[in-house]
This record gives C-alpha cells, sequence and structure tokens, in this order.
C-alpha cells in the first residue's frame, strides 16, 4: 500500500504544469458543491429537503461560476502544494470570503430566493469551504512531502522518514520553524523535538514537534532517541552561542550549525550543506563593529595594493577592501591558481553588487624588487597591504633561506618599492611568533618589523643593494599590525581536527600544555585595515586576541560536540584516541604578543599600539647584507648568528633542520 501511495505521489509530481491546474480546479468546483450542500445540511438538519436539481440548481450553477474564477484571479493555482505555506492560506482565506460575499449578493439579488435559501446558509458556506478547500490543500501538502504523522512523534506507524537520522532543533523561533519545514521536504534528515529556553513554551507542541528545555536534554535523548542537534539561533551573540554549545558538550550529540536558516528554507542553500560547529563559537568573541572613518581612511578612493592577495588573509583583506570603494585593487600574487580563484569571486562580486572598483590581477613575487617598483610606479599605488608571507613554522625551519628571501628580503624589497614610488600608506601584516621567537620563521617576521621601524625613521634613506650616496625622499608611513593563529587559515589545525575526526582518528595534539590565540579571518583583516590607518609611523599595533585557548581542550570539545567520545585511561572503549606527538622543529608551548610591556590603547578597544626597540637604518642595512650572503652561501648557523644578534629574545631549539644544510652533512646522496 505505502509503494502504490509512493507511485501515485510520483506520477502525480510528474505531471505537466496545466494538468495539474486542472485538476485542481475541477477539485475545487466538487468541495464548493460540497460546501454548499453541507451548508444545507448543517442549517435545516435534512438533506431530503435539498434540490441541487430543482428549486436550488441556479444557487448549485451560480456558486463555481463566482468562486472558481476568484480563486484564480487571486493566485491560488499558482501556490506549489509541496511548499504550501502561510501566504497560501491567506490567499485561500481571501477568496473564500469573497466569494461567500459574492454569493451572498447573489442570493440577496435572486427574485424568491429568501423563501427557500435560509440567510444563514452564507456562513455556513464560507466556514466550511474554508475547512474543505484549505484542509484539502495541507492533507496534499503532508502527503507529497511524504509526512502523514508529522504531529504524531510517539505514534506507532511506519514513516517514509523512519531510517533518517533523528534531529533536534536548538531554537523554535522563526529559524527553527524554517528549518524544520525545510528538512521534511529535503527528507533527508527527520526532525524529532525543538530545544529552547524560553519558559513560555516549554512542553509545548510547535509543528507537530515537542518543545524541551534545555536542562531536559538526557530526557528528550531517551523519548525520540535523538542522534544530532542543529543550532537555529542564527541571531545569537557568540557569547551566547558558546554558552549553548558548552551545555551540549557532555552529551552523545552531533551538533552542527545552521548559520544562514533563510538561505536552507528559501532553497538557495539545500539542507545537506549544513555546517560542522563554528569553532569561531567556542571561543565565544564577538566581534567589536568597525569604525567607518578608520575603514575608509587608507582606501575609499585610492588605488590599493594587496600582496599575498591569494592567501587566507590576503583574501579577506580584498573582499573587506572592495565593499569600501577603493578606486582600483590590484591583486598582487606569486600563486597563479590562488590569483585566478580570488580574482574571479571578487569579479563576480563586484557584478553582482554593481560596485565601481577596477580589479587587477597580476603575478609576481614580493622577491622581485624591479617588478614590485613597476607595478606601484604605474599605477600610482596608494596604499599598500602588504600580506604576503611563508608562515607555517615548521615548512619554513626545514627550508630556512627560502624564509629568509620571502619574509625578510621580500618585505624589505616591498617597503622599499613603495619609498620609491610614493605610496602614503604601507601596512604590514605581523604574527605573534615575532615576539621572542623559537624559529625561523617568527625571528624572519620580527626583522620584517624592524625594517620597516628602521624605514620609518628616515627621510631620505639609502636604500639597501643601491649606489651609496644616492638618498631616496620618504613618504610613505609604514605601520605594523602583530596578531596570533587566524581560524581556517592555510596550515590551521582546526580543519586538520575536522579531517582526523571524520576518519575516525587519532586526533593529533603535539602537546598537552600548547597554548594558542586565536581569531576569525574576517575579524582580524578589519582590525587589520582600522589599525593601519591610525599609524604615525613606525607604529606596532597589536591587536586584543581575547585568552589563549589550550589546544587539548579544544581538541576535546571538537570530539564530544561531534557526537563521539574520547578514548582515554578512564575510558578505554571511546570513539576517538587524542594522542601527543611532541612540539615540532621550532615550535613554542605558548605564543606572546608583546616583546616589553610598554604597550599603550588606541582610539579603538581591540587595538593596542607596543613600544618596542628598534636599530637604526643604517646599522641594519648591514646586517641584511651579511644574511643575505650568509643565505646565498647556504651558511646556515651563521645565518642563526646573525638572527640571534638583531631579534630579542630569539633562542633556537635544537639543531638546524634545514633540508639541503641536513644532507650535505650527511654527504653524497645515494
Amino acid at each position: 500500500m505505502l509503494r502504490l501511495a509512493e507511485g501515485l505521489r510520483g506520477r502525480l509530481v510528474r505531471l505537466p504544469r496545466r494538468y495539474k491546474r486542472l485538476i485542481q480546479v475541477l477539485t475545487d468546483i466538487v468541495l464548493v458543491w460540497t460546501a454548499l450542500w453541507l451548508s444545507f445540511v448543517v442549517r435545516l438538519g435534512d438533506a431530503k429537503t435539498i434540490d441541487p436539481f430543482g428549486v436550488h440548481a441556479w444557487l448549485f450553477a451560480v456558486a463555481p461560476l463566482i468562486a472558481i474564477p476568484l480563486f484564480i484571479r487571486i493566485g491560488m493555482y499558482r501556490a506549489v502544494m509541496r511548499y504550501f505555506g502561510n501566504d497560501a492560506l491567506m490567499a485561500i482565506v481571501k477568496a473564500v470570503t469573497l466569494s461567500s460575499l459574492m454569493l451572498s449578493l447573489a442570493v440577496y439579488w435572486y427574485q424568491g430566493a429568501p423563501k427557500v435559501i435560509p440567510r444563514s446558509l452564507v456562513l455556513n458556506y464560507w466556514w466550511l469551504s474554508l475547512v474543505l478547500i484549505g484542509g484539502l490543500r495541507l492533507v496534499m501538502r503532508q502527503y507529497f512531502m511524504g509526512h502523514w504523522f508529522a504531529a504524531g512523534q510517539t505514534l506507532n506507524f511506519k514513516r517514509a522518514d523512519a531510517g533518517l537520522a533523528r534531529v533536534a532543533i536548538y531554537g523554535a523561533g522563526a529559524a527553527g520553524n524554517q528549518l524544520v519545514a525545510a528538512l521534511r521536504m529535503g527528507r533527508t534528515m527527520r526532525p524529532v523535538a525543538f530545544i529552547d529556553d524560553d519558559p513560555a513554551i516549554a512542553n509545548r507542541t510547535i509543528s507537530g514537534l515537542r518543545v524541551y528545555k534545555p536542562k531536559h536534554i538526557q530526557q528528550l535523548i531517551n523519548e525520540t532517541a535523538a542522534q544530532q542537534i542543529l543550532l537555529a539561533i542564527p541571531s545569537a551573540s557568540r557569547a551566547r552561542r558558546r554558552e549553548v554549545l558548552e551545555s551540549l558538550e557532555p552529551f552523545p550529540l552531533h551538533v552542527r550549525s545552521v548559520p544562514a536558516v533563510m538561505d536552507l528554507a528559501s532553497g538557495r542553500v539545500k539542507v545537506e550543506d549544513l555546517q560542522e560547529v563554528d569553532v569561531a563559537d567556542l571561543l565565544g568573541r564577538d566581534a567589536v563593529p568597525a569604525r567607518q572613518e578608520l575603514f575608509e581612511r587608507c582606501i575609499r578612493d585610492q588605488i590599493v595594493l594587496v600582496t599575498g592577495a591569494g592567501g587566507s588573509i590576503g583574501s579577506e583583506l580584498c573582499r573587506q577592501i572592495i565593499t569600501t570603494k577603493p578606486r582600483t585593487l590590484l591583486l598582487f600574487e606569486h600563486c597563479e591558481f590562488n590569483l585566478y580563484r580570488i580574482h574571479s569571486e571578487l569579479e563576480s562580486r563586484v557584478e553582482r553588487e554593481s560596485l565601481s572598483v577596477r580589479l587587477v590581477p597580476i603575478l609576481g613575487s614580493i622577491r622581485n624588487g624591479v617588478r614590485i617598483v613597476d607595478v606601484m610606479r604605474t599605477w600610482k599605488v596608494n596604499s599598500v597591504y602588504h600580506a604576503a608571507a611563508y608562515k607555517h613554522v615548521p615548512m619554513v625551519e626545514h627550508n630556512i633561506a627560502e624564509g629568509v628571501l620571502n619574509n625578510t628580503f621580500g618585505t624589505l624589497y616591498t617597503a622599499q618599492a613603495a619609498i620609491q614610488a610614493g605610496v602614503s600608506n604601507f601596512v604590514l601584516i605581523s604574527t605573534d611568533k615575532a615576539v621572542r621567537p623559537t624559529n625561523v620563521m617568527g625571528s624572519t617576521k620580527r626583522v620584517a618589523e624592524m625594517i620597516l621601524q628602521a624605514l620609518s625613521r628616515e627621510t631620505a634613506p639609502v636604500l639597501f643593494s643601491a649606489e651609496e650616496g644616492v638618498h631616496h625622499v620618504n613618504k610613505t608611513r609604514f605601520t605594523m599590525v602583530r596578531f596570533g593563529n587566524v581560524l581556517g587559515s592555510s596550515g590551521s589545525v582546526i580543519p586538520r581536527f575536522y579531517e582526523q575526526i571524520r576518519a575516525g582518528g587519532p586526533v593529533t595534539v603535539t602537546h598537552p600544555k600548547i597554548t594558542r590565540y586565536f581569531m576569525t579571518i574576517p575579524e582580524a583583516a578589519q582590525l587589520v585595515i582600522q589599525a593601519g590607518s591610525m599609524g604615525q609611523g613606525g607604529d606596532v599595533f597589536v591587536l586584543d586576541m581575547g585568552q589563549p585557548v589550550l589546544i587539548a581542550q579544544l581538541a576535546e570539545k571538537l570530539i564530544r560536540l561531534s557526537g563521539l567520545s574520547i578514548q582515554s585511561e578512564k575510558c578505554p572503549h571511546g570513539d576517538i584516541e587524542i594522542e601527543f606527538t611532541g612540539l615540532r622543529p621550532g615550535e613554542k608551548l605558548y605564543e606572546e604578543l608583546l616583546i616589553g610591556d610598554n604597550v599603550s590603547p588606541t582610539e579603538h578597544p581591540m587595538i593596542m599600539r607596543a613600544d618596542e626597540e628598534y636599530f637604526t637604518w643604517d646599522m641594519l642595512r648591514g646586517v641584511l647584507a651579511k644574511l643575505l650572503k650568509a643565505v646565498e652561501q647556504d651558511d646556515y648557523p651563521q645565518v642563526r648568528v646573525l638572527l640571534r644578534e638583531v631579534v630579542s629574545g630569539y633562542v633556537p631549539e635544537g639543531e638546524i633542520v634545514d633540508l639541503i644544510y641536513q644532507q650535505r652533512r650527511a654527504g653524497p646522496a645515494e
């Protein structure tokens, strides 16, 4: 029987639209006649007094002639039955009400009608038409969706969605109800309950689902066998979402998030696109709204260049910059694919939002000083955001020469190009690993900071590798912005954790006590732009990263919120094991944001100004010349010595692990 119903439903869905409308019209004619006949029965109590083919024939002929044209005009036949909602119900109420009023006028005008037609008949006809016409459409919607018993979660009937994953919806508001409708239409999950902390709706039924209080989640699991929880609280703050996630963590439920429920319910996003819990919600940090005057100061109506435009930070900078209406945005990137990807994305957005910004994709390396000068002079660049860098600590530790040439000398050549081209603003995206580093990556970024600090104090410096005695007028305002890890960046631990959890583990953490600062990429990019606008020259700005996060605890939370248990000595039969692999080359247990204690507030609550030591440009030029020579000669012990001379607190740990250096010491390759 169930198979027969499924087959009939499929055939009806596949019918051409004109046939579906014809069926609806014919059905409504029958329903109008039925409502009219029942109106007599309800009023007179005797069906024998009704004569549809005699004295009452005119009334049975006029009723559909009035009703059907009104139904067509109001749009009742444009509604898709599977997506039948409140708007369609309101259209039915309007159409039925108008048809009833017009029928009452017809009864009044027809001579002799009051003698054979009771006056209350029209009222009965109105409410019976609503019940029959509206009720049938609701029943058919449930039929086409495959949910005959959506309101009876405890009834022991065989359901079409019996084998689907059972999910509870956290949030019984508008977003939660739209999500339930989308899930029932998509038929990939079975909603079984709501969870909501509003006491006014606790233990009530909404959309056929019982609403549980958050403190009754274990009861919910016992009664509904829920396997997952979907967060449908898009308007909640990050702090509130963190509270919710912490309350759900002890339960064996896979928690996922629905950040764009409106898109999901409208069909623009598929139900299958539900996301894992946003790690930013675990941190509980709400971004501070941008100050528009700071955001626009170095961008609006200007020519802006972003180096490393295809990277995680660079691409987000580009996304935010184009919304601030620069005249031209130059995307400078050495990776062809990354440049193509970000250029295509931004081009689509510019076209979609009718933005008046010109996008210029430029392939090139920051290590080619001549190329950068040529680009900046040709386009008359006003502001530069320098995001290009190698950031992966162990990778740079194994490739010292590339790290030094890219992070230090790449920044040097880009900064000198800015001076030569008369660029007004130059912002370096730095890292917390530049503070008392134990690795090459951090030390090269600190030297990059010191280059900008030294240049900013020179009004007419002699540039590195330039002819002695040739001075260049410096009109560039150099600014550095230092922050910690960003969620979702290349090399971030979070995507790796999710991959390991999906693979069944183990989840690998380097050390039980390792901590890191985290910030979302959009928040970091937004603060970088604002900090760059506040610099006076040579400023080192530090972003407020909140509290450091214990990575092992973060891994535990992600495992539990995936509905899995942690394998340990206390729980040997757990699902996922956390394995500690030891610190990698150059890795620190914790990161810092300040070298000293000299820090002062700025006009933005999330941005601080650090007052740190620096070298003069003449002294630094000499060190850079020695450093470049040591790199060219693959003399990595000398590179380490030179970096220790200039970088305060640089204490490298262990032996040099550069791959070329190690191979040469080991002898010829076999």
